[in-house]
């Protein structure tokens, strides 16, 4: 791909109307999933270096916001629909700017590492049948 093309699927990640409905996710799982993550985000959240790129301090807030939402809720079953669908929008938020970011990082390891690119691209988790071992 050419840094264009990897600048547009990143502005497609950020502005497609990606179908998120939080009454489908294991909102359990992805609660504690950020709990466990909480001391590494805080971290990055800490670093100067990241925060100079704007996208990706987003990405940070928008996470932090949904580990937020999720764990001021004692449960996370049978909820309103309107909070079903304001999980979903939080979700969504967090997940598109993911993407996004996830995108420039392939860009760059591609342009200056490619040793490293050419394992991401073998084990992106995107790919349910990623496979690190090389192939003809």
């Amino acid at each position: 791909m050419t840094y264009q093309e990897f600048q547009a699927a990143a502005a497609f990640a950020k502005s497609t109307d990606l179908r998120i409905d939080s009454r489908a996710a294991d909102l359990n799982s992805l609660k504690e999933l950020l709990e466990t993550k909480r001391q590494f985000l805080l971290s990055l959240l800490a670093n100067p270096n990241l925060l100079e790129h704007d996208s990706f301090t987003d990405l940070l807030w928008a996470v932090f916001h949904l580990a937020e939402e999720l764990s001021a809720r004692k449960s996370l079953e049978g909820l309103p629909r309107v909070d079903y669908d304001h999980l979903s929008g939080d979700i969504k938020r967090a997940y598109s700017q993911l993407l996004a970011e996830w995108l420039f990082y392939m860009r760059h390891l591609k342009e200056d590492y490619p040793y490293l690119f050419s394992l991401a691209v073998r084990t992106n988790p995107l790919d349910p049948h990623a496979d690190p071992v090389v192939r003809e």
